[in-house]
């Protein structure tokens, strides 16, 4: 910490490190602040704490290899990862994915966005002092993580969603407990609108606070919930629809003030339609095959593998060499819990990546910090940088 005068008739300013390790963060991020009292002159984030060099990996694995990299960017999304690289890979490869690997996948990521929403709005509350609602949203959490370890063996870092389809077949019972999930789950969503959407405490150090106009988040970047909070209906789910999202029916909710409450309502309102379509994607679940009819590229069924010769080969030769993907390029946005995410996959006609560029939302969305912060109060800070709802290992890669 240092302190500074700049003139005998101006004011002392601070300048003031928040974090790297800050309790409001949910990651390591470093916040230079320069104050005028409690007042915020200007903020300037300082990111990279946790950059593992997950895009330079990519160049060093096989195609289907680079799927576990993808998880481990955003832990609260990695299913909406997996699906955001597959997709450009897929559409380069030329595969026709089947009808219930696609709503399997749409059932899936938007099971994911609940669970994001979770734990943001969990986490969120408890950094405005509403320790309730982060007990109550991780007991939700915790059920939702028994369903994905229930699909792939895997709590957090599932890798479910492969390249031509699913990596395993749903588990027998698979429609039992999801349904049994998703039938308590409106009545748990109305008790953390009870405890926080009309409390005053809540409401006071939310409304009117990190208010950005659209224009300016626009202008930075800024996608997914904090533009809609803020009045653009945009949904790339809706605009540019992939994995079949144009055969349900759901509605984009969109909030006019753009301030942290706004963010609230949104993400609030978004739990609600991703469990109405995942209740359709239940319903009308097809019937057949969960991976691409592609021998040289998806891994055989292992039953086929102890009668068929052939199968036994592709199986030995995907494992060990990989397989290539034709020379070109290709970008597919998918829309993540937190906005916009695509990779950028580029390929020289081998089994391995020339280059795969991620789009991540966390990282366009923290470009509004400073104009989010400054001019405001310290105390405001927290529950504006909360709003952004924002993953680290998301913003450094």
């Amino acid at each position: 910490m240092s302190v500074q005068q700049t003139s005998a008739a101006s004011t002392r300013r601070m300048t003031l490190n928040m974090g790297p390790q800050h309790p409001s963060t949910h990651g390591v991020l470093r916040i230079l602040l320069e104050l005028d009292g409690e007042t915020i002159l200007s903020a300037k984030p300082d990111i990279g704490f946790l950059h593992t060099g997950i895009e330079k990996q990519a160049e060093a694995l096989g195609w289907q290899q680079v799927v576990t990299l993808t998880d481990r960017m955003d832990y609260l999304a990695n299913l909406s990862n997996n699906l955001a690289y597959c997709l450009p890979v897929e559409k380069m490869l030329g595969l026709e994915i089947p009808p219930k690997a696609q709503w399997m996948r749409v059932l899936l990521t938007e099971i994911c966005r609940i669970n994001s929403h979770l734990v943001w709005l969990g986490t969120h509350a408890l950094d405005l002092g509403a320790m309730t609602v982060f007990f109550y949203t991780f007991r939700e959490r915790e059920e939702i993580l028994r369903l994905f370890e229930m699909f792939s063996g895997q709590r957090l870092m599932t890798s479910y969603i492969r390249i031509g389809g699913l990596a395993l077949e749903p588990p027998l019972g698979w429609e039992k407990a999801v349904g049994a999930f998703l039938k308590g789950l409106p009545s748990k969503i109305d008790e953390y609108e009870d405890l926080l959407k009309t409390n005053p405490i809540f409401v006071n150090r939310t409304r009117g606070v990190g208010k950005v106009p659209l224009e300016q988040l626009l202008a930075l970047g800024v996608t997914g919930p904090m533009i809609r909070a803020a009045g653009m209906k945009w949904d790339i789910r809706k605009s540019e629809p992939y994995s079949s999202y144009e055969k349900f029916d759901f509605d984009i909710p969109v909030e006019t003030e753009g301030d942290v409450y706004a963010r609230f309502l949104v993400r609030m309102r978004e739990m609600r339609e991703s469990l109405k379509i995942t209740l359709q994607a239940m319903e009308g679940m097809p019937e057949g095959p969960i991976k691409a009819d592609a021998p040289k590229v998806v891994l055989p069924d292992r039953e086929k593998m102890k009668t068929q010769m052939e199968a036994l080969i592709y199986h030995f030769k995907i494992v060990t060499e990989g397989f290539s993907v034709p020379a070109g390029e290709a970008y597919v946005p998918v829309e993540s819990p937190r906005g916009e995410i695509g990779f950028y996959v580029v390929s020289d006609g081998t089994s391995k990546p020339l280059r795969v560029f991620m789009r991540t939302p966390s990282f366009g969305n923290l470009q509004s910090l400073p104009s989010m912060f400054e001019g405001s109060l310290i105390s405001d800070s927290i529950a504006s940088l909360g709003s952004m709802d924002f993953v680290l290992g998301d913003v450094d890669r």
